[in-house]
C-alpha cells in the first residue's frame, strides 16, 4: 500500500478550476471522464434551494468552461428540488480512456434526490437517469422513482434514514457476480458514542442499471463515528483502490483510500491523508476525490472548502502551477 500511495500522491496544490458562480451558489462533487478527444466534468451546484447537476469542458483538465445544465429542478416529482448527478460506468482503468461507456445504447448518471428544500434536506435516495449524449447540456431522462432508499423493505442498519452520493461502475470481471456495482454513503439510525449519526460507504449491484440490491449487511467502509464517503474507484494493476474522503473522526475533511482484490472486501490505507486542508481555498475542508492519471501527471479533483466560499479545486503529482492562465 506503500508503493501504492507513491503512485496516487499529489503533493501540488494547482488551486480553484471550478470557482462559485456568484456568492449564493456554492459548487460540489467533480466527476471526470474524457469523451471525442475532451475532457468533461459533471458537478453540482447548490443554491439554497437545492442541488441541479452542471456540464464543464476542458482541454487541458486545468481551464474548464461551463456548458450548462443536465438535471434541473421540477416540480412534483420525488426529485423536485435535490438531483446531484454523478456520470457512471467510466473507465476506472489507471491511466486508461476515461471514457464513459453506453449500456443499451445510452450513458448514465445516478443521482442523489430528493423533494424538501435546502441542503441535503429530507430524506433522500438514490435515482437513475440517461442520456444520448453525456457532452452536451440537454436535460438527462430520469427513471420516475428512487432506486435505493432508506424506507426499502431492505435497508440495513447502516442506510435506514438516508443515502447520499453514489458511484456506479462496471464489474468487468464479474468479480461480484454482478455486472454494475454501485458504491454509496449512508446514514443509519444507529449512533456513535456521543450520540451522532454517521456516514459509511456500502455497495449495491445490478444486471441492467435500473433494478439494484443491497450487498451485504455491513458497511465496507466505516469509522462508527463522523463520515467516510464519497468513493471513486481506479483500477491499478490487479488492485483496486476507492479513494474516499473521511471528516469528523479526526479533525476537518480530507482524503483516504482504500484497496481491495474483488471489489467487496476493502483494506484501509493507515498512513499520511492523500489531500488535507492547507491552503486558503481549501481551509476549512478538502474532500471529494476524483483521481485520474493522464500523460503520466496524476490529477486529484476535490471539493475546497475555504476563502473562496465552496468550489473545485486540483492537486497534482507533478508541479502545473506554471500552466496557470496568464503566468
Amino acid at each position: 500500500m506503500q508503493d501504492l500511495f507513491e503512485e496516487v500522491k499529489t503533493p501540488y496544490k494547482y488551486g480553484v478550476v471550478i470557482p462559485q458562480p456568484d456568492s449564493g451558489r456554492m459548487v460540489d462533487s467533480p466527476t471526470v471522464f474524457r469523451q471525442n478527444g475532451a475532457w468533461y466534468m459533471t458537478y453540482i451546484i447548490f443554491d439554497g434551494k437545492g442541488y441541479e447537476t452542471w456540464l464543464a469542458k476542458s482541454d487541458n483538465l486545468l481551464q474548464w468552461t461551463h456548458l450548462g445544465k443536465i438535471m434541473s429542478f421540477t416540480e412534483n416529482t420525488w426529485d423536485a428540488t435535490q438531483k446531484a448527478g454523478y456520470g457512471a460506468l467510466i473507465d476506472t482503468e489507471w491511466g486508461g480512456s476515461y471514457e464513459a461507456e453506453k449500456f443499451g445504447n445510452k450513458y448514465w448518471l445516478s443521482y442523489l434526490g430528493g423533494s424538501e428544500k435546502g441542503y441535503e434536506a429530507g430524506r433522500l435516495g438514490i435515482g437513475i437517469a440517461n442520456s444520448g449524449d453525456l457532452t452536451k447540456s440537454t436535460e438527462a431522462n430520469r427513471l420516475p422513482a428512487p432506486v435505493l432508499s432508506a424506507v426499502d423493505k431492505d435497508a440495513r442498519w447502516y442506510d435506514d434514514q438516508t443515502i447520499y452520493k453514489s458511484l456506479i461502475i462496471r464489474d468487468q470481471a464479474h468479480k461480484t457476480g454482478h455486472p454494475f456495482v454501485m458504491y454509496y454513503n449512508a446514514k443509519g439510525e444507529k449512533k456513535d458514542a456521543k450520540g451522532n449519526g454517521f456516514e459509511s460507504i456500502a455497495m449495491a449491484v445490478s444486471d441492467d442499471m435500473e433494478h439494484w440490491k443491497r450487498q451485504g449487511d455491513r458497511p465496507l467502509i466505516t469509522r462508527n463515528t463522523g463520515i467516510c464517503g464519497d468513493a471513486q474507484i481506479a483500477k491499478i494493476g490487479d488492485v483496486y483502490v476507492m479513494f474516499y474522503f473521511g471528516a469528523f473522526w479526526k479533525p476537518g475533511a480530507f482524503e483516504r483510500f482504500a484497496c481491495s482484490y474483488d471489489l467487496l472486501n476493502w483494506t484501509d490505507w493507515d498512513g499520511a491523508d492523500l489531500i488535507a486542508p492547507s491552503e486558503p481555498y481549501d481551509k476549512t475542508y478538502a474532500h471529494k476525490p476524483w483521481v485520474i492519471k493522464w500523460n503520466g501527471v496524476v490529477y486529484h479533483f476535490y471539493n475546497a472548502v475555504g476563502d473562496q466560499g465552496r468550489v473545485i479545486a486540483v492537486a497534482t503529482s507533478k508541479d502545473l502551477r506554471a500552466k496557470k492562465p496568464g503566468k
